[in-house]
């Protein structure tokens, strides 16, 4: 992997912290938040594909159609599923449970579907991930599971984890093995979303603009910021970097947002809750290396 992989990935990870806080911040806005955001999203990165379009000399067939449709689809579910756990519970829980799950569920169906024996290593990384997630969840006091709170953290993150471990394969899949250019995929797979949003939106076309008071430059960001740090990693991962190492090293933003929570959104943050993140970061490092 090299220097300028891992900058990628690092500004990456940078990236995807900021625009999750502006998220967060307008989650309530639900769909009209999204739709909006994947509006601007569109048009800041339509001369860039239409760029490559007419320079690429693109040949598509039905293999690159349908994998961008299958990412369009995760992407929607997985967004709606994070902003649903943005109105439920904290930042600092939500982000970093479901940056850490995806790479558990990815080992665990490992396990299950294609029977892999574990080794040391990657038992010792599930350990982690799982202990990370339940100081998280409970800022190092488990009674305070039965909590709606503190569980709504946990299933609506570990759901937004799973989609992330689904869209990430099938991403991997289409810039390294059907040779779809990162910036393009992200842009049709966007493109396609902001039209399955629109079914919902326009019929409630004043609705949607009053929930958007306040947030546009929220939706602004997360339009120019969102594909960016997805691009950077898709990036990485065409010029050579192993998904297996890219994914650990993008979630180093988990520890940022538990930073970013306590400091701007004024979470109450403790030891135990930033100790999880640091857990799970090296949990989600070992089920890489191994």
């Amino acid at each position: 992997m090299t220097v300028g992989s891992v900058l990628l990935v690092l500004l990456a990870a940078v990236t995807h912290a900021s625009w999750n806080l502006l998220a967060k911040r307008a989650a309530h806005a639900g769909a009209a938040f999204l739709f909006w955001s994947g509006v601007f999203a569109v048009l800041f990165y339509a001369p860039w594909a239409g760029w490559l379009i007419a320079t690429g000399g693109i040949t598509w067939n039905a293999a690159m159609l349908l994998c961008i449709a299958a990412s369009a689809v995760i992407h929607l579910g997985y967004s709606l599923a994070l902003l649903k756990g943005y109105r439920v519970a904290d930042l600092s829980v939500v982000y970093p449970i479901a940056r850490g799950s995806g790479p558990l569920l990815s080992s665990l169906a490992a396990f299950v579907v294609f029977a892999e024996s574990p080794n040391a290593l990657r038992v010792a990384g599930l350990l982690a991930v799982v202990g990370g997630i339940l100081l998280i969840a409970t800022d190092g006091r488990l009674a305070r599971l039965v909590r709606p709170d503190a569980r709504a953290g946990v299933v609506w993150g570990g759901a937004t984890g799973g989609l992330i471990a689904s869209y990430t394969l099938i991403d991997s899949y289409g810039v390294k093995r059907l040779g779809i250019d990162a910036v393009l995929l992200d842009w049709f797979a966007n493109l396609l979303r902001l039209a399955m949003l629109a079914i919902a939106i326009v019929p409630q076309w004043r609705a949607s603009l009053a929930k958007m008071e306040g947030h546009w430059r929220a939706a602004v960001g997360v339009g120019l910021l969102s594909p960016l740090g997805y691009i950077l990693v898709l990036e990485a991962m065409a010029s050579g970097a192993p998904v297996s190492i890219v994914a650990p090293m993008r979630e180093l933003s988990m520890m940022l947002v538990a930073v970013l929570g306590m400091a701007v959104l004024g979470e109450k943050v403790g030891a135990a809750r930033l100790a999880g993140c640091a857990t799970m970061v090296v949990g989600v490092v070992m089920l890489g290396m191994s």
